[in-house]
């Protein structure tokens, strides 16, 4: 697999020890004060992969960011969440990062249904990993929620830190029942902006990493939110962590600074307000 800059697994080691002995961190965003322009790198889960490798580089250029976390099938191991991966997380839960939930089985929404006979929104979903990955089922909205409320436990177990009281839904594919059920239960949806878009799930023929590189050095603005994956089985030419280093350093020369979701302005009050 190509890198660029890649970092030492030695530097890696270096920063979890110093992320051991100064706990207090994990629960800080460390952004400079004097920055004015904010952006926040978000990654969901994936085959996990160059998870290791994309920690490397979050590590080295001190970059806290939020994962939205799935329970997916992955590349090594027993599924994103599973116990293969637990010591990564704690990892980065010792670094500072923030998690929030992707629904456990990676549930993908195709559609709203009539309204239950218990006067409750019902939904179309299809799940992409666990058990009933593939098949099409009917939601209620309470099942709905305990798919984010599971994911969000797991990795409270995980990283011991409770979870953000923000979801993600997988493809960002929502509607207005779906997001006010969610909200009902006591989370809100993080999508992207369009320049926030990094493209690593596209095709690398048609969207080679330098393409996707330029455009979003380009097009970034502050108080975007940036969305990215943990490994994309799809795409032969992997965007991270290639493009990862050249886009982190690229947009620090701008004057970006990198934040999580806690400190985001249509965020840290409802976070405030739905404390676990």
């Amino acid at each position: 697999m190509e890198t660029i800059g890649r970092t030492p697994p030695r530097l890696a080691c270096l920063c979890l020890l110093l992320a051991v002995v100064a706990p207090s961190f994990a629960a800080t965003d460390a952004a400079p004060a004097s920055c004015h322009k904010p952006i926040y790198l978000t990654f969901d889960t994936g085959h996990m992969e160059v998870a290791p490798l994309i920690a490397e580089v979050l590590a080295h250029h001190q970059v806290k960011v939020t994962f939205f976390a799935a329970n997916e099938t992955t590349k090594a191991g027993d599924g994103s969440l599973g116990t293969h991966w637990a010591p990564w997380w704690r990892a980065r839960a010792a670094e500072g990062h923030a998690f929030a939930s992707h629904t456990l089985d990676h549930v993908y929404w195709r559609s709203d249904l009539a309204v239950g006979a218990d006067g409750l929104p019902q939904f179309r979903m299809q799940p992409s990993a666990g058990a009933a990955a593939g098949q099409l089922a009917n939601f209620t909205a309470p099942q709905y929620c305990s798919q984010i409320k599971q994911s969000a436990d797991r990795l409270q177990e995980l990283t011991g830190q409770a979870s953000l009281p923000l979801f993600r839904a997988p493809g960002g594919k929502t509607s207005p029942a779906l997001l006010a059920a969610a909200k009902a239960c006591g989370y809100a949806h993080v999508g992207w902006a369009d320049a926030g878009f990094l493209g690593d799930e596209l095709p690398s023929d048609k969207y080679p990493n330098q393409v996707l590189l330029n455009k979003a050095l380009r097009d970034v603005r502050s108080g975007d939110i940036l969305m990215a994956h943990l490994g994309i089985w799809s795409r032969k030419d992997p965007w991270a962590p290639t493009v990862l280093e050249p886009l982190i350093v690229g947009l620090q020369a701008k004057g970006f600074c990198f934040e999580t979701l806690r400190s985001h302005p249509t965020y840290r009050g409802w976070i405030a307000q739905h404390k676990g």
